[in-house]
């Protein structure tokens, strides 16, 4: 298979398949990515889809609460308060007189 420019998969034990190679041979591709491995998808020449292993897709949620934690303490982003679930348990939706639309559209109209 070609790869573009030149360029070759990240040196990470990687496989290259075709849309059909990967359907007919699932299984086998599967147990690649749960062994570590990760797979590109091609559509003829062009790539258009990474399966890896999940764990990592959880390390880069883990990335985003040290960055969140990052934020909140440069002051940026303020922490939840309390449990949100058992925020919203209570919460009722806002009765307003009126059209919201017919508002929005006079505020737009007033060029606010």
């Amino acid at each position: 298979m070609k790869h573009a420019k030149g360029k070759r998969p990240r040196p990470r034990s990687m496989k290259i398949a075709r849309i059909g190679e990967l359907r007919d041979g699932l299984s086998r591709y599967l147990k690649y990515v749960r062994a570590g491995g990760a797979v590109t998808v091609y559509d003829r020449e062009t790539p258009i889809a990474e399966i890896i292993p999940l764990r990592e897709i959880h390390s880069s949620t883990a990335r985003d609460r040290e960055r969140i934690a990052r934020l909140v303490k440069a002051g940026v982003v303020t922490a939840p308060v309390g449990n949100s679930r058992e925020s919203l348990k209570d919460w009722k939706p806002v009765k307003v007189k009126g059209s919201v639309l017919q508002a929005l559209l006079e505020e737009r109209e007033s060029g606010w």
